[in-house]
């Protein structure tokens, strides 16, 4: 069986966000009385990502900013800059963190380990809203 949904995400400006509850608002319909599935999350851009990380700590959600923005940085000679400065960075952050993730559903919730948490990893200096696509299989 599937159930699917497509909601957007509040705006944010650059760095990682917690947005696991926001998520879980969004797909609480989803999750009724599914006893094993998977919950498949797809964001709709290219300078924005997902990933799931340390859901307690603020300090990993800045660490992990900063390490990104050592791996890629904005000062390279980047040619696709149309957007700003962080264009091609953005884009090239999302590709090492990722479009989509998936996570298993038991008993109707998310089986994330204890210290887990969605991600969102904006990438742009500029707010922006995002589109996710969840998808339940069961």
């Amino acid at each position: 069986m599937g159930w699917q949904k497509t909601f957007t995400l509040a705006r944010r400006s650059k760095g990682c966000h917690l947005v696991t509850d926001e998520v879980l608002t969004n797909i609480e319909a989803g999750l009724r009385g599914v006893q094993v599935g998977v919950l498949y999350l797809f964001i709709q851009h290219t300078s924005a990502a997902l990933t799931i990380n340390e859901n307690y700590d603020r300090d990993v959600r800045k660490d992990m900013d900063m390490a990104l923005d050592t791996i890629v940085p904005e000062n390279l000679n980047w040619q696709h800059t149309d957007e700003g400065p962080d264009d091609s960075a953005s884009h090239t952050k999302t590709s090492l963190i990722g479009a989509s993730l998936c996570i298993p559903i038991t008993d109707g919730r998310l089986n994330l380990g204890t210290w887990q948490g969605i991600y969102l990893t904006e990438f742009r200096h500029a707010p922006h809203t995002r589109r996710i696509v969840a998808t339940i299989l069961s």
